[in-house]
């Protein structure tokens, strides 16, 4: 038992006198390697099949850093750990150096595994990792600390503001490793910045941006974000809320009568006026005249009892604060007291074009009318009053119309229906039925 913790102590000894007197000169020696190939060893080396290898580690200040030294096809070489200063930080599973932080996680014969709490800036740098073969072997494990922003502000050169005026906005990410990016946001909307980045010690950076914005009514209370993208924090932001000052805003109502108004009825108009800050003057006149002698205003209302044509005219509702004024008007006409409820208008060209088109279709269809009776016009013939043009008197004529009819075979009349003459034989007799019409006469 006492021999072996000799030859434990021995090693550490040895480690330690290695640590603090690295061998000089040489292209076998570890400590020259670097400096003759004139570049950063890698992260691994090996010597006679056995390889050293470690990783680079990044890590938020505050938080925990795991450095690790494997070692392939080990044969119990030892493994060292030691810090950017060469100080021995572990030799196999002892601890030298003093700073508790260092912890042992594993150790075995392939690796060596530690862990360094509460990391600094102080803690930044190159640490080594050493396999004591023949040669010895190094390998170099960077430790990058992030310095997330220690604090971000918005600040304007006024806390209120105008409508229609243009404001500066500054957010500064204050002592951040690496530098901080900034954007802005109002509402839903990007905003893009001017950036200025500064050190504002060794290794740390004060990033400062800056926006113009002009501003209206509706900006008011709205919140401008200013937000931090950055690799050690997530959804780091802030925020300030909007103070714009606008001129009154004024809509006049009517609360009654529904409708148009008549003489003997009761007229009541509410103002309605909206403004920052609040108006702190709100009157009512009558534009050219004066109000009626029987008109109550009482605040933001107006009331004119049993109205009558003379309150004709136009009433105005008057707002004004620190920002400035404003007025709406409302125009009053009384109607009789009789006059009912208005009359839809009725669009004249409509029935004009309506009554042109019913008197032109006439005129067309008369015409076509024309056009057919006179194209079937004909001339009837008869005898009956053959000779009556010879005669002397009426009576004559009447008389030998009579008497020449019953004994004249010319007095005869003919009446032809249009229709063809289609000959049928009769089964007993040889002749056609119905016999053929005789020939027209004249």
């Amino acid at each position: 038992m006492a021999s072996s913790s000799c030859a434990g102590l021995s090693l550490l000894l040895l480690g330690c006198a290695l640590a603090a007197s690295p061998p000089q000169g040489g292209s076998n020696s570890p400590q020259a390697w670097p400096e003759a190939a004139g570049h950063q060893p890698d992260k691994s080396s090996s010597a006679e099949g056995r390889k050293l290898i470690t990783e680079d580690v990044t890590v938020v200040e505050g938080e925990v850093a795991t450095i690790s030294c494997r070692v392939k096809n080990n044969d119990d070489s030892v493994i060292q750990l030691m810090n950017p200063n060469r100080q021995t930080i572990f030799f196999r599973d002892s601890r030298p150096l003093k700073d508790t932080r260092f912890q042992l996680v594993n150790f075995s014969n392939s690796e060596l595994r530690v862990s360094l709490s509460n990391v600094s800036l102080s803690d930044e740098g190159q640490y080594v990792c050493m396999l004591y073969t023949d040669p010895p072997q190094e390998v170099y494990t960077n430790i990058t600390v992030l310095v997330p922003p220690h604090s971000l502000t918005i600040e304007t050169e006024k806390e209120t503001a105008m409508e229609g005026e243009e404001i500066e906005l500054n957010c500064t990410a204050m002592s951040s490793k690496p530098a901080a990016t900034i954007r802005w946001f109002k509402g839903s909307k990007e905003l893009h910045g001017q950036l200025e980045v500064e050190h504002s010690e060794a290794v740390l950076f004060m990033v400062t941006s800056r926006i113009m914005l002009k501003v209206g009514r509706e900006d008011d209370g709205v919140p401008v974000v200013c937000s931090v993208d950055h690799p050690a924090v997530k959804d780091l932001e802030t925020q300030r809320y909007l103070d714009v000052q606008y001129k009154p805003e004024v809509l006049i109502s009517v609360n009654y009568p529904q409708g148009i108004t008549r003489e003997g009825e009761p007229l009541e108009l509410t103002c309605t006026v909206l403004g920052k800050p609040k108006p702190d003057h709100i009157n009512w006149i009558r534009v050219d005249d004066d109000l009626p002698a029987h008109a109550i205003v009482s605040g933001i209302k107006l009331l004119i009892n049993n109205l009558n044509k003379t309150d004709n005219g136009t009433y105005r509702c008057g707002a004004s604060n620190a920002v400035g004024d404003s007025h709406a008007d409302y125009k009053l006409y009384v109607y009789d007291s009789q006059a009912g409820e208005e009359v839809p208008s009725v669009d004249h060209a409509v029935i004009g074009g309506v009554v042109a088109v019913v008197v032109f279709a006439m005129l067309c269809l008369l015409i076509i009318l024309g056009r057919y009776f006179a194209r079937h016009k004909g001339t009837y013939f008869t005898h009956e009053a053959k000779g009556a043009d010879d005669a002397a008197d009426a009576d004559t004529a009447i008389i030998n119309a009579e008497g020449g009819q019953s004994n004249s075979e010319e007095k005869k009349e003919y009446f032809y229906l249009n229709t063809p003459w289609v000959p049928t034989r009769c089964p007993t007799a040889d002749s056609y039925w119905p016999p053929a019409p005789p020939p027209f006469r004249g």
